[in-house]
């Protein structure tokens, strides 16, 4: 979780209180990571390994490790790569605290030696080496996420840490993006989420890598505070609830716009409601009075930002009158109103009915304006619901998305894994008589070819002393494990899929903006055909190993795979 010095005021000690305490500053990189991320947010069987390696005597072996995942989360056919900034800040920052060494010594056994402790407060990731894909990528299965290779004590450690950072950043980012695809790019998202998110800290990851993987705004303030996204929101039901009747208002005056002159904003919106009763065929004595001044409370409040919940009592006799009345009493005295907001009912019709409404008084009023105004939908929606919302003609500009977006309703877990691939120069193989449990052993790289099109094609994994691909020349790709999956490729461009991002104890890379990671979501998801990103049945997007590391993997795998006997 990060925010720039200037998106912050330093300065000002008070309303700093939250991200100094609870953010760590990285001086060089003038940037925030949540103090929660430390080296003992770990599982502890990475400690006791980490003993176990250090018992015997393997201090200076040197480790490679993949992070990758295996399926394409929600029944699709990508997944967006995101979380590689705060691994980045979690490797500049990994040492053990005195404090940390000291509450190990709680956990661990009697028996383990002291030196052993002092071994560990001396850890640091300078000796490790990260590769990585641009962070905003869309990733496949099988394809390394990231790349490491270290010390093997050190890298062992970073596992647990790099996959709750990696897992939940990636599906969200990916979950977020399939909202996007749905919507279309005219279409408004909002995250409304928080409330409903796994904790303050999920509240805030949810906000961050929805807004990466295409939402436009988010409801959390503190998430607006710390990455510089736009914050939106309107109000709730119950500040409509709150008032009962024009007695209760006490202000009711509101300057004009460029003359300054006052006018009672509640007289001139009862007049515009008992006008507009017949042009939009609603009786005044089925509006609400408390509802109509509630919405000229909020006007009077945010006259250059009117946007008004209309549902709380009917959206068709009451609330649609009510707006318009405010929204025209509003224009008399020099502002425009921005919409409204729908939260219940069904909103493929009650939006098609807005701009009916919006459209007749645009005509009658001769106020063009008035027909664009904004119109909000809410309320449980998926993926699902837009879809359905899309073949029903709705009028709706924006939705605001909560609970089934950050919770990530259809999957709560990407899957990601951290697997040995390599140690001391020897290739290593996980088996399992689950074929797609097996791993890719040895150090990969990976290429994306394209084809003529300008289409990404297929995703090819090597051996790391390969001769890369060359444009115009044929490659032979081959599926992992099926010996009759395999054709020639002639890419017209190939893309080096991995950066050295870490190196010597410094980040290698300049660190992109959020709003660079956000436009290399969209950019990357551009470069596949339409096909592997429709939401039913999508065609699953190629990735192959070169003819080289077919015969090395099945060459491993026969020598550690036991032979049977029969008898």
């Amino acid at each position: 979780m990060t925010t720039t010095c200037e998106d912050n005021n330093l300065n000002n000690a008070d309303s700093e209180t939250f991200s100094i305490s609870n953010y760590r500053r990285d001086s060089s990189h003038c940037f925030y990571q949540n103090r929660v991320i430390q080296p003992l947010l770990t599982d502890l069987y990475q400690i006791t390994m980490a003993y176990a390696y250090w018992k015997s005597g393997k201090t200076h072996d040197v480790a490679v490790f993949d992070l990758f995942f295996r399926n394409n989360p929600f029944h699709g056919e990508f997944t967006i790569f995101a979380g590689l900034e705060e691994c980045l800040k979690f490797l500049k920052n990994f040492h053990y605290s005195v404090g940390d060494i000291n509450y190990l010594k709680t956990v661990l056994p009697d028996g383990v030696e002291e030196e052993f402790f002092e071994y560990l407060g001396k850890l640091t990731a300078k000796e490790v080496t990260v590769y990585a894909l641009d962070e905003g990528s869309v990733a496949f299965p099988r394809v390394p996420l990231i790349k490491l290779e270290g010390p093997l004590i050190i890298v062992q450690l970073l596992e647990t840490t790099l996959l709750t950072l990696v897992n939940y950043a990636s599906l969200m980012a990916t979950n977020a993006a399939r909202y996007r695809i749905v919507a279309g790019p005219v279409v408004k998202l909002l995250e409304f989420g928080l409330r409903r998110a796994q904790g303050p800290d999920g509240g805030l990851s949810s906000s961050k890598y929805a807004y990466i993987g295409g939402f436009d705004g988010t409801s959390n303030v503190l998430a607006g505070k710390l990455f510089n996204i736009p914050v939106k929101g309107t109000h709730a039901h119950a500040y409509i609830t709150s008032f009962s009747g024009f007695d209760e208002l006490t202000n009711k005056e509101l300057p004009h716009n460029h003359s300054g002159i006052t006018a009672d904003l509640l007289e001139l919106s009862i007049e515009h409601r008992r006008n507009l009763s017949s042009v939009l065929h609603i009786s005044t004595a089925e509006a609400n009075d408390g509802e109509l001044a509630a919405m000229v409370s909020f006007a009077i409040a945010f006259p250059n930002g009117f946007m008004a919940l209309v549902d709380t009592y009917d959206v068709k006799r009451s609330g649609i009158l009510n707006f318009c009345s405010v929204a025209l009493a509003l224009n008399d005295q020099g502002y425009k109103p921005v919409g409204i907001r729908i939260d219940s009912g069904d909103l493929a019709y009650l939006s098609c009915l807005a701009r009916q409404s919006f459209v007749k008084i645009a005509e009658d009023y001769d106020l063009p304006w008035f027909a664009d105004l904004t119109i909000v939908a809410s309320n449980d929606i998926n993926e699902e619901t837009i879809l359905s919302l899309n073949e029903q003609g709705h009028k709706i500009d924006c939705f605001g998305i909560g609970t089934h977006l950050v919770t990530c309703q259809k999957q709560p877990a990407l899957g990601c894994v951290y697997k040995l691939v390599e140690i001391n120069n020897q290739p290593r193989i996980k088996l399992s008589q689950d074929v797609d449990k097996v791993t890719m052993p040895g150090k990969k790289t990976a290429f994306r070819l394209y084809g003529t099109e300008g289409w990404a094609v297929i995703d090819i994994l090597q051996k790391d002393d390969e001769e890369p691909p060359q444009v115009g020349k044929k490659v032979l790709c081959r599926h992992p494990f099926h010996e009759s999956k395999r054709a020639f490729v002639t890419p017209a461009r190939v893309e080096t899929l991995y950066k050295v991002w870490w190196k010597d104890g410094a980040i290698r890379q300049p660190i992109p903006t959020l709003e660079d990671v956000r436009n290399r979501v969209q950019e990357s998801l551009q470069t596949l055909r339409h096909d592997h990103l429709r939401h039913l049945n999508p065609t699953p997007y190629k990735v192959a190993v070169s003819d080289n590391l077919y015969n090395f993997l099945h060459d491993l795998w026969l020598q550690n795979q036991p032979i049977g006997e029969l008898s």
